[in-house]
């Protein structure tokens, strides 16, 4: 009876603090970035995959999450379905007319109706939207020594839509596409996608969903480093501690400290309820990274 009443104690002393945090999170702004990395093939849900749950749980608790997504694999596996290769320069996709067609059809299409479809099916309200839908991310063709085709750069972002459907109790699922000035499809890297609106909102916090659980300091495996500062994030970079993949998202995460987003933070997408860990604990989990 004692064992059992300790515990009983332990769990009221957890519930809380998670209510405690709870309540300070009430009508702050959270910006999620759902990687291609980690949505499963077909952009399903994956056995023990707890995202959308915590998505939906925290639109309940008050939150409001904003998720923008990319889905890289699934591109490429809908381009082998039309013979088509793929083609990357320094991580970004070559993406040319038709592939632009491809990218568009399964980012603004497949991709975000599926996810709309599991926030209603886990008892949330969503509503799909691409980044031209309201002028979101108005971009320009991103420029190089190489030409990459319709990739872009997010040149502005326009948050009235994205405030609409929040402040209507909707979580907006937004993905990666940018116009541009003549209308034209621009396909953009959604970590930098992301970071730009969370500064743009003025997000309360940006976590990028990854498949790995943080920052790690040395072989994959190891313990993420839990917190670095904005300088220091950079000296991983340049020391090539941090390489491949994860340098946009590093990026991104000091581009919307920059601009004014308190903290920002890289996360392991498969970890169990890894946002509401990360925000209704004081512990949390991942990477975070101050300014």
């Amino acid at each position: 009876m004692a064992v059992e009443t300790r515990a009983a104690i332990d769990l009221g002393a957890s519930l809380a603090q998670a209510l405690r945090y709870v309540n300070a999170w009430k009508s702050k702004t959270v910006v999620v970035k759902y990687g291609g990395s980690v949505m499963t093939s077909g952009v399903g849900r994956a056995d023990g995959d707890t995202v959308i749950d915590d998505l939906v749980l925290l639109k309940g608790a008050g939150v409001d999450p904003v998720l923008v997504h990319g889905g890289g694999p699934e591109i490429t596996r809908m381009l082998e379905r039309l013979g088509k290769a793929s083609r990357f320069i320094d991580g970004l996709r070559v993406t040319d007319e038709e592939t632009m067609e491809v990218v568009e059809m399964v980012l603004a299409g497949r991709a975000n109706k599926q996810l709309v479809s599991l926030i209603t099916a886990a008892g949330g309200a969503a509503v799909g939207i691409s980044g031209k839908d309201g002028k979101v991310f108005v971009a320009r063709k991103l420029d190089g020594p190489e030409d990459l085709g319709q990739v872009g750069e997010v040149e502005s972002v326009d948050t009235t839509v994205v405030k609409l459907l929040s402040t209507h109790g909707f979580v907006p699922v937004i993905a990666s596409i940018g116009i541009g000035q003549d209308g034209e499809s621009l396909n953009l890297n959604a970590d930098h996608a992301a970071g730009a609106l969370a500064a743009a909102l003025g997000a309360s916090k940006f976590i990028l969903l990854t498949d790995v659980p943080g920052i790690l300091p040395g072989a994959v495996g190891g313990q993420p480093i839990s917190t670095l500062r904005a300088e220091e994030a950079r000296h991983l970079i340049n020391d090539g501690v941090v390489s491949q993949g994860m340098i946009p998202k590093v990026e991104a995460c000091l581009a919307a400290l920059a601009s004014g987003v308190p903290t920002a933070h890289i996360v392991g997408g498969r970890e169990p309820h890894a946002l509401l860990v990360e925000l209704f604990t004081e512990e949390g989990v991942g990477t975070m990274i101050t300014p």
